[in-house]
């Protein structure tokens, strides 16, 4: 049953009237099972492939069509990951989940294009990723959605010169700071320099040296690094002596990050939710860690999980399994009932419209709320 409303045109429902639903449901799925996307795909997969078994018990989705999965490593290198799709799509795939970053999934997305399959990232967030085509989805949180909500609190703490430390190798690593620069800048900050860096890069020196010696002073910098550039990266900012406030994207959100001591108290991250008590959430990490034996450390767990109720509201809707049908209701989701955030596709680009949690490292190494809210459209950067 579809938990929540998901409003879709007359057009469409009399168009799939007496569509046939398929026996069983395949999804292909892209995981890096190594590589610099194994921390992000590695606990979405295993999210996702929790909520699937626990509807797989109840009959499928929606208790009516079993899920066949069909898992493939792309070692979190694109050519693998095109090769993957390609195999998936030869054995059946109706729908495509693909890997937890932009470059990925475009690639995918551009081999899923042929067919219309539906393609949704396990974590993408640069909000150009849907440009593909029209079966492509996001699933977390835009990148400009999450820079809104950041640069908002930024704004709040009182700070008003940010410098930007980006990567121009990832649509990620890029847009995320850049973003963050616009809408900054929109509530009256100012931008008072820029850093590039090189994906793997060692060494942070450099970078460091050039900010610590500015003529103007940030007074916050901002990063959308991943591992382990974010960690070399913060080392060598705090053994420079410089403790300016950080602040970064959900990335972040990473046990590896919390646990790297002293050198990360107080840096504050962007996130897609967070398991209060008594919450949805929390409910879900109860289930996952007594069937499991281990406790979700991150959002990806969580959302991988979302994206499995994403599909089953999505084919619910549809009446059908036929991708070209599912994908049009998926792009018809209004409030949809997530575990992490409620979801809407409706009106959007086929990112969604979610909450944005930012979060805050203690000196214990935990992860502490701060706020919730949504992207305040008056700042939303545009892609």
């Amino acid at each position: 049953m579809i938990r929540n409303a998901l409003l879709l045109s007359t057009a469409v429902i009399t168009g799939l009237a007496g569509t046939a639903m398929a026996e069983s449901y395949k999804i292909g799925v892209m995981s890096a099972q190594s590589g610099y996307l194994a921390p992000y795909d590695g606990p979405a997969y295993a999210g996702f492939q929790f909520c699937i078994d626990e509807m797989n018990a109840k009959g499928g989705l929606n208790g009516t069509t079993p899920v066949e999965l069909i898992v493939r490593d792309t070692r979190s290198d694109i050519a693998e990951g095109v090769k993957v799709v390609q195999e998936m799509i030869d054995d059946g795939a109706q729908f495509i989940v693909a890997s937890a970053d932009a470059d990925p999934t475009i690639a995918a997305a551009q081999i899923t294009a042929a067919d219309s399959i539906p393609t949704m990232t396990f974590a993408g967030t640069a909000p150009v990723l849907t440009q593909v085509g029209e079966h492509v989805f996001g699933s977390y949180p835009a990148d400009n959605q999450q820079a809104a909500v950041l640069a908002g609190h930024a704004r709040e703490q009182g700070f008003e010169r940010v410098w930007l430390v980006k990567s121009p190798d990832s649509a990620y690593t890029l847009g995320g700071p850049e973003y963050f620069g616009e809408a900054f800048t929109s509530l009256g900050g100012a931008v008072v320099g820029e850093s590039n860096y090189s994906l793997n890069q060692p060494d942070f020196s450099a970078i460091v040296t050039t900010i610590k010696n500015a003529d103007t002073t940030p007074d916050v910098i901002v990063t959308w690094a991943w591992e382990p550039d974010f960690p070399a990266f913060i080392r060598a900012l705090r053994g420079a002596g410089v403790d300016t406030q950080v602040m970064g994207g959900d990335v972040l959100d990473s046990p590896t990050v919390r646990g790297l001591g002293d050198v990360v108290t107080g840096v504050a991250h962007t996130s897609g939710g967070f398991p209060d008590e008594g919450s949805a959430y929390a409910d879900f990490i109860a289930r996952f860690s007594a069937a499991k034996g281990i406790t979700p450390d991150n959002n990806y767990y969580v959302n991988g999980c979302d994206i499995a109720h994403m599909i089953e509201d999505a084919v619910a809707a549809a009446g059908t399994t036929d991708p070209a049908a599912v994908t049009a209701a998926m792009a018809g989701i209004e409030n949809g009932e997530g575990i992490m955030s409620n979801f809407t596709f409706a009106g959007t680009d086929r990112m969604p419209l979610r909450d944005v949690v930012v979060a805050r490292i203690t000196d214990a190494g935990e992860k502490e709320f701060v706020l919730r809210t949504s992207a305040d459209p008056a700042i939303l950067p545009q892609p």
